[in-house]
């Protein structure tokens, strides 16, 4: 996984962002976790799974109807099926190695 440190992406609030396979760190929290950066790989396999643009279709469209059902940007983020599995399984360094294919869909 390729990590690109720089000051505007992610926006503030967030440590990193993972774009098709590659994090984005703001500096400030460079170098990251081993817990963040599991984090992140798990995002990738769940791009790879659903070939990345279906993805992020369904990332935005989840985290809007979430958003609105709960009236908050910060809690339909964090309701969202991808985060709640890579939340949940984040500080599991081993999770990939045992993870089921499409993972994520038992947090929807």
């Amino acid at each position: 996984m390729h990590i690109i440190g720089n000051k505007r992406i992610p926006f503030r609030g967030f440590q990193a962002i993972n774009l098709f396979g590659i994090v984005f760190a703001r500096r400030e929290c460079l170098p990251l976790s081993a817990v963040t950066i599991n984090h992140e790989k798990i995002h990738t396999q769940q791009m790879r799974e659903l070939a990345f643009f279906p993805f992020y279709l369904l990332y935005v469209a989840e985290w809007m109807f979430k958003s609105i059902r709960r009236r908050s940007f910060r809690q339909g983020y964090l309701s969202i099926s991808f985060e709640r599995e890579a939340y949940a399984n984040q500080e599991d360094l081993s999770y990939l190695e045992k993870r089921k294919r499409w993972g994520f869909v038992k947090y929807m």
